[in-house]
């Protein structure tokens, strides 16, 4: 029984467009004959992308390749400058609310970064800030937001900076820019950019530890970061330490109590995940912390299931790694084919 392809023409070309421009962004220049090769195209449908490309200006056209004897093959090379994106992530530290931002091209590089403070951080601020952006730099494609709390659907719902709660930040930021806009969790964006500085391990799991804040997780198994049916996956705070929330933070203030409640922490997480790696961070833990904690570990699991457990004082670079990454990959199509059963 045959399964033809069903007004799937449009995404079909859109997947193609985004394995060219792929491959362009990883050489120096390409070929049709390179980039067919790359991609597992056809040469001709290599040739129709490029010259669409090449009219919008998201592709340059280099100097031919030199001749072996035949006519010289036309050269390519992806124009990383033909749109940029900005990242901003939110954070709260002794009280104060910081705003992190970077500008960077289309392959990453970066334009612009800088960190500012601000009394309050409420929409019509950040609504702001994004406006200050893309007047300077016309042609943003994508904006990226990291925030400290649980987003659904681009609604932020429980967050460390209560003014942000209950805001659809995602949709009316799209509404008013016309660009790709996403907003997630800053546990799940800092343990994207941990995941990908460590290409050999597929699982890993990052928990903070923040003075009076409770903590938070981020989790990628086998590659793919967990967020759970509502996005609440990560949520570590909740697990049963019979304690109430009070006493949990007071608790993670208290360096005796922090250990075992940071163990056990830890010990849901290898028991249900079982990752390569743990990053620990936040200013409540100490790397002095780690041996007793992976020794109050060791009483519960297993050696041989215990992995890798580490600390980061400053988390800032994976952060803002995984939100550019992030934020870059918006900007491809995520569309599926779907086969129609005659």
């Amino acid at each position: 029984m045959n399964k033809p392809l069903s007004n799937n023409t449009a995404a079909l070309k859109k997947i193609n467009i985004d394995l060219v421009k792929a491959s362009l962004k990883n050489l120096e220049y390409g070929t049709k004959s390179s980039i067919a090769q790359a991609t597992g195209l056809s040469v001709a449908t290599c040739g129709n992308i490029l010259k669409e490309l090449l009219v919008t200006g998201e592709v340059l056209e280099v100097s031919h390749e030199e001749s072996s004897g035949g006519r010289p093959a036309r050269r390519f090379k992806y124009n990383e400058n033909y749109g940029f994106v900005g990242c901003i992530y939110i954070s709260l530290k002794n009280n104060a609310r910081w705003v992190n931002y970077k500008v960077t091209n289309l392959k990453g590089e970066k334009i612009e970064e800088d960190i500012i403070t601000s009394d309050n951080i409420t929409y019509e601020v950040i609504d702001s800030f994004i406006n200050q952006l893309t007047q300077k730099y016309t042609n943003i494609l994508a904006i990226g937001i990291g925030i400290p709390g649980v987003v659904y659907e681009g609604v932020i719902g429980i967050c460390d900076i209560p003014e942000l709660s209950n805001i659809n930040l995602g949709e009316r930021l799209k509404e008013k820019y016309k660009i790709e806009v996403t907003i997630e969790n800053d546990m799940n964006l800092t343990v994207y950019g941990i995941y990908k500085r460590h290409e050999k391990e597929t699982s890993v799991a990052v928990v903070t530890f923040i003075e009076n804040s409770f903590p938070g997780s981020g989790i990628i198994i086998d590659g793919n970061i967990l967020k759970g049916s509502t996005k609440f996956a990560g949520e570590v705070s909740f697990l049963p330490f019979d304690l109430s929330r009070e006493e949990q933070l007071k608790h993670l203030h208290n360096k005796e109590q922090f250990i075992p409640l940071a163990a056990k922490t830890l010990i849901s997480l290898i028991a249900i995940i079982n990752p390569q790696i743990i990053v620990l961070t936040g200013g409540l833990c100490k790397p002095e912390y780690v041996d007793n904690i992976y020794n109050n570990c060791l009483q519960i699991i297993p050696k041989e299931h215990i992995p890798n457990i580490s600390y980061i004082e400053d988390i800032h670079n994976d952060y803002m790694q995984g939100l550019l990454s992030t934020t870059l990959e918006s900007l491809a199509y995520h569309g599926t084919l779907m086969l129609k059963q005659n």
